[in-house]
């Protein structure tokens, strides 16, 4: 969506074009960087799109921050968004402007950057259209919903020179950060083998078959890219995880912060080689993604390993962990648990090393690049949500296919596999279509 006017930020974007310095990324991506884009009294404003589940926190988070004005709420139920703008005024002693279709938000001149938490089959689309609208972008883990419209939603943010940042909010920990400088140093020494572990309590969530669309929801918008079904109450609002028109399983779901974290701490990209194995073995219930999955990926030029593993229900604790990672290394291994946490054990004797406890604020750091015009500002930039993503969604192909599957990480395909290949975008349903040109 094109805008047929200047804002005053685009204004002055372009008035200090003449002074620009030209930046690079952490990625390696050259940015034109205005030398003065926002004034010190310029305030920012965020439109939230999607707000029952994650986007409370969304809400929250930006809200707090200095000069950030949440502009807009946006959610294709009506009866959320209501009740959410009702909260935002009790809270803030405000009220907000609401949007049932996020077209509309993008529509508005006056909003500079969107923050999406849609399910998952809208992440890409939506940050898409809003590197197109002009706007910066903050999107929920996963980015895409399939490995192709992560590729799409990089070259987007690249062609429009948008801001994007991925919600893996670990990538602005302290604890994090400083735990990943001890990898590259050499504390545990060579690096092998990350495991990310997500162990979360999924229950049955039974049949309800289905039903009449709720009031006020428009159920064809909260489609969008995915093909028309009736209306189930197991979609809405939280189980759609579970389908695979909509989610993409909990290693697309929670398991997204830990994929992210594996290939930061392992220093890798995509795999060559992936093998998943799992299934349903606790609940006869319509969930179409497994409960149990083993997901191995193979890195043989690096000879390196990263296995992801999701148990759903009673288990045991792994060094503490029930979501996190472990790193290990030729001279001991790291723990990660959670976001925020990491200790070390070094030597045969598992002698306590560093350890650091704290963690960070994603919102800021994304408000802090939308400032400065600075993609390398970023500590969640859009090329590792669309690979962290892609990790998963590799697990996924290989478990449905039942096979060892072979991969090219330069061209992004199966190699030689037309029936894995195929599997790397979806079908989508005009108008709501991840364009092959952004």
């Amino acid at each position: 969506m094109k805008q047929n006017s200047f804002s005053r930020r685009e204004f002055l974007k372009t008035a200090t074009v003449g002074t620009a310095t030209v930046a690079t990324t952490a990625v390696g991506i050259p940015t034109i960087i205005p030398s003065r884009a926002f004034g010190a009294n310029d305030r920012l404003r965020v439109a939230v799109i999607g707000i029952n589940g994650r986007g409370k926190n969304h809400i929250s988070g930006f809200s707090s921050l200095e000069n950030v004005e949440v502009a807009t709420l946006c959610d294709v139920d009506n009866v959320v968004l209501q009740a959410r703008a009702a909260e935002f005024e009790k809270t803030y002693n405000r009220k907000v402007k609401t949007e049932q279709d996020l077209r509309k938000v993008y529509e508005d001149k006056s909003i500079d950057a969107v923050s999406i938490a849609t399910p998952n089959h809208w992440h890409a689309l939506a940050a898409i259209w809003a590197c197109q609208a002009g706007k910066d972008v903050y999107v929920e883990k996963p980015a895409c919903h399939n490995i192709y419209e992560g590729r799409k939603l990089v070259e987007a943010a690249t062609k429009y020179n948008r801001i994007v940042q991925h919600g893996v909010q670990l990538r602005s920990s302290v604890a994090m950060q400083e735990a990943i400088k001890h990898l590259r140093e050499g504390l545990i020494g060579n690096v092998y083998m990350a495991r990310a572990l997500i162990y979360k309590w999924r229950p049955d969530i039974g049949n309800e078959g289905t039903s009449p669309v709720p009031e006020g929801l428009n159920w064809d918008l909260w489609q969008g890219p995915a093909q028309v079904r009736p209306f189930s109450k197991n979609y809405v609002h939280y189980n759609w995880h579970w389908f695979w028109e909509y989610g993409n399983g909990d290693i697309g779901n929670q398991g997204i912060h830990e994929t992210d974290l594996a290939m930061w701490g392992l220093n890798v990209g995509l795999p060559e080689e992936i093998t998943s194995a799992g299934g349903k073995f606790l609940w006869n219930d319509c969930k179409e993604t497994p409960e149990t999955l083993t997901s191995t990926y193979i890195y043989p030029k690096q000879k390196k390993v990263i296995e992801v593993e999701v148990r759903p229900w009673m288990t045991n604790k792994e060094d503490g962990i029930e979501v996190g990672n472990l790193f290990y290394g030729d001279k001991g291994y790291m723990v990660i648990n959670g976001y925020n946490d990491y200790k070390t054990f070094l030597g045969k004797n598992r002698e306590p090393g560093p350890a650091r406890k704290e963690g960070g604020d994603h919102y800021k750091n994304f408000v802090d690049a939308v400032r400065a015009k600075n993609k390398a500002l970023l500590n969640g930039p859009v090329e590792t949500a669309h690979l962290s993503a892609s990790l998963a969604h590799l697990g996924n192909i290989a478990y449905r296919l039942d096979r060892k599957l072979k991969f090219d990480p330069i061209t992004e395909k199966f190699v030689g596999d037309k029936e894995a290949n195929a599997m790397l975008t979806r079908k989508y349903r005009a108008p709501y279509v991840v364009p092959d040109k952004v």
